[in-house]
């Protein structure tokens, strides 16, 4: 099988997509694939999708607008363009966030006739937009913590929104922008002195930022593979919350996989993240974040379409866990791709 990975690319999240691409072209060489791997950012091609270069790029803080926005996106189309893709078998989208995760890589695949891994374009735009995915789980009964959205506003003077969020949801809440990821701008706001500053940050990031009630409690993840679920994980953080920090340095977060709760808990989640994933139309496999209150209510807070995909990331674990090794899962997910795109 010959497989094009896409990395990389110019969210926020660059530096996780360039970890979980590193690892899916390790995983694919092992079982004996043709790998080449296209670096969306910078338009950077790497025939031969050599981990330990695509390592060393990888960093453990999220980039800087400034600095994502200095890379040459025309290289980018240049490269894609200048690649013989006539024999690509199929495409593994190992980006996180912004054009690679919100439907717009997977339009032009489709447009070019070419398998891709997971869920297609109305999946991606759906799950990207925290507000319109929360939208839809009110609709199909799935409980989700009460939110509202703030329209970023240039210059950052939030003053007029201060007030009115405080009254509707109290303290804490959390702020994040609508369609981020990797917890990049998110932040856990404990008191009124620190929202203005919350909202400026996220709104630096998207144009709809995400005021959410905060639900204290576990935080437990669902994996989903071809529309079925895996072991409930649970993430146990360092930090009071799950921040960038503690999902990616070493040490900082324990990962216990299947969750040590009772089986009617664990049922109850993997059949909300199923619906989850049906609800907003995704496919292949996805990762549904839920929190857990303390009298056991769940609470769906999103839809990962392309969650992350190191040996060490939540869906590996889980599906590790239920017997399938990294390398057999991502050999599972590039097959159920060209099998998707043959129906």
């Amino acid at each position: 099988m010959k497989v094009l990975v896409l990395l990389g690319g110019l969210s926020p999240e660059r530096d996780v997509s360039l970890d979980s691409g590193s690892a899916v072209c390790e995983a694919l060489k092992n079982s004996g694939n043709d790998v080449i791997a296209i670096d969306t950012g910078a338009g950077v091609l790497i025939p031969e999708a050599q981990s330990k270069s695509i390592k060393a790029a990888v960093r453990h803080e999220p980039p800087a607008v400034a600095a994502l926005t200095a890379l040459d996106k025309k290289s980018t189309l240049r490269t894609i363009r200048e690649t013989d893709l006539s024999d690509i078998d199929v495409v593994f989208i190992a980006l996180h966030g912004g054009s690679g995760e919100n439907g717009t890589i997977q339009a032009l695949l489709d447009l070019a006739g070419i398998p891709y891994t997971g869920s297609g374009v109305l999946a991606s735009a759906l799950a990207m937009d925290k507000d319109v995915s929360k939208k839809i789980f009110e609709r199909e009964k799935i409980p989700t913590p009460d939110w509202t959205i703030v329209e970023s506003i240039d210059g950052g003077d939030y003053v007029n929104f201060l007030k009115p969020i405080a009254d509707q949801f109290g303290f804490p809440v959390i702020v994040k922008p609508a369609d981020g990821g990797s917890t990049v701008g998110l932040t856990l706001v404990k008191s009124a002195d620190k929202l203005s500053s919350a909202l400026q940050l996220a709104g630096e990031l998207s144009r709809k930022i995400m005021v959410e009630k905060y639900i204290a409690g576990r935080e437990l993840t669902v994996g989903i593979l071809r529309g079925k679920p895996l072991p409930v994980a649970e993430i146990i953080a360092s930090h009071e919350l799950y921040d960038y920090e503690c999902k990616y340095l070493p040490g900082m977060s324990q990962y216990v996989v299947p969750a040590e709760i009772d089986s009617a808990l664990a049922g109850r989640l993997q059949e909300l993240g199923v619906k989850a994933f049906q609800a907003l139309e995704c496919a292949g496999y996805a990762r549904i974040d839920f929190r857990v209150d303390a009298t056991g209510e769940p609470y769906c807070l999103e839809v990962n379409t392309l969650p992350g995909m190191t040996s060490t990331s939540l869906v590996p674990k889980a599906a590790k866990a239920d017997g399938i090794s990294f390398d057999k899962l991502i050999e599972i997910i590039c097959n159920d791709a060209i099998a998707r795109f043959r129906k």
